[in-house]
């Protein structure tokens, strides 16, 4: 029997990418899915493709917000929204290869797993490969997770009969890792599907693109998420550092 999985999609001026995105879904050979996207007041033609799309295919589904508020608040929204026994993401740039979803449901199933995502590979604005696979801890603990996160946000999917559908507060960065944390704490370790399943879209304007950033949100996880003291996180974002720069890269193949 196929359970439905809604996949849960935040946009905010993604018309340049967002129709490779729909028909990503639209491709995939595991058909029972519903995607749910909510629109965060898009100022470009974002809605006008989207809506292109869902007057063909009633399992799109799009929700647009009045104002800006944030792509967490999104993401929520839509997370509130899904009515599917399995909740998976994907950014409104990325794409998924055609059997995504059938690959790592039939994963879940055969591990026995509430939880899990998969290796993918880079691809640039333009769509071109940049031949850079991103690998992941076979067996991934959560003390791993705590001090990177190895769990791309287009690859994750979890079991909400098993979770609860989960929402973090929009107002907080890096709202991805903390959600893996979330639920990785609960169930100890974790397993990747040790192949890529998605592709993606390394943009200039991204946030993970400004490294300043990326340290100032990462020192907020320990500090504000797991609710470490000044000193402590600072000694915890070192090896966090320490990590990125001598750990992660391992897991970082040229192909």
């Amino acid at each position: 029997m196929s359970e439905l999985v809604s996949i849960i999609i935040p946009t905010y001026n993604t018309e340049k990418f967002i129709e490779s995105t729909l028909q990503s879904v639209q491709k995939q050979t595991y058909k029972i899915w519903e995607m749910i996207l909510v629109d965060d007041a898009s100022t470009d033609q974002t809605v006008a493709i989207i809506e292109r799309y869902a007057q063909k295919d009633d399992r799109i589904k799009l929700f647009k917000l009045s104002k800006n508020s944030g792509n967490g608040f999104a993401r929520n929204v839509a997370v509130e929204k899904a009515t599917g026994k399995y909740i998976a993401y994907l950014d409104a740039d990325d794409v998924w290869l055609p059997e995504k979803l059938e690959k790592q449901i039939d994963f879940l199933k055969a591990n026995n797993l509430p939880f899990t995502f998969s290796f993918y590979d880079c691809i640039d604005e333009e769509g071109n490969n940049l031949h850079r696979r991103v690998e992941a801890p076979l067996n991934l603990t959560y003390r791993q997770l705590f001090f990177c996160n190895y769990v791309g946000n287009l690859t994750a999917i979890y079991d909400a009969e098993y979770f609860g559908k989960i929402t973090l507060p929009a107002s907080q960065k890096r709202q991805d890792w903390r959600l893996w944390l979330t639920i990785v704490k609960q169930i100890k370790t974790t397993k990747p599907v040790p192949e890529p399943l998605a592709f993606y879209r390394i943009r200039k304007d991204s946030i993970s693109s400004s490294k300043f950033k990326l340290i100032k949100h990462n020192f907020g996880v320990y500090r504000d998420f797991h609710g470490y003291n000044f000193v402590s996180a600072v000694f915890l974002m070192i090896r966090f550092l320490i990590t990125q720069l001598f750990i992660k890269p391992g897991y970082i193949k040229k192909i």
